[in-house]
């Protein structure tokens, strides 16, 4: 079976302020990094785009992860910084 990544890009609300969007993204990570079959979790930023990359055992173990959506508080705080108009998400296997 092949290994999965998420990828997601996007920029922060104009408003939103930086060293918070870290704490909660750290937040986050902290629990996500914890969830069956994570590998790894990396935030990217260029300019104002950021990218949130994780690598998972399986496209199972992602979904599974997707699905249950993590703990309410983090994913909130953390969604409130986020642009959703400018989101984009992928969903790779790792072939090679």
């Amino acid at each position: 079976m092949n290994k999965a990544v998420l990828f997601c890009s996007y920029k922060l609300k104009q408003d939103a302020s930086i060293p918070d969007f870290l704490r909660a993204v750290e937040k986050l990570t902290t629990h996500t990094s914890k969830q069956k079959g994570c590998i790894s979790y990396n935030l990217l930023v260029e300019n104002e785009t950021y990218a949130d990359v994780s690598t998972w055992e399986t496209m199972g173990d992602l979904k599974n992860f997707i699905k249950s959506g993590g703990p309410k508080d983090l994913a909130e705080k953390f969604y409130s910084f986020i642009d959703f108009e400018s989101c984009k998400t992928h969903f790779y296997e790792i072939v090679l």
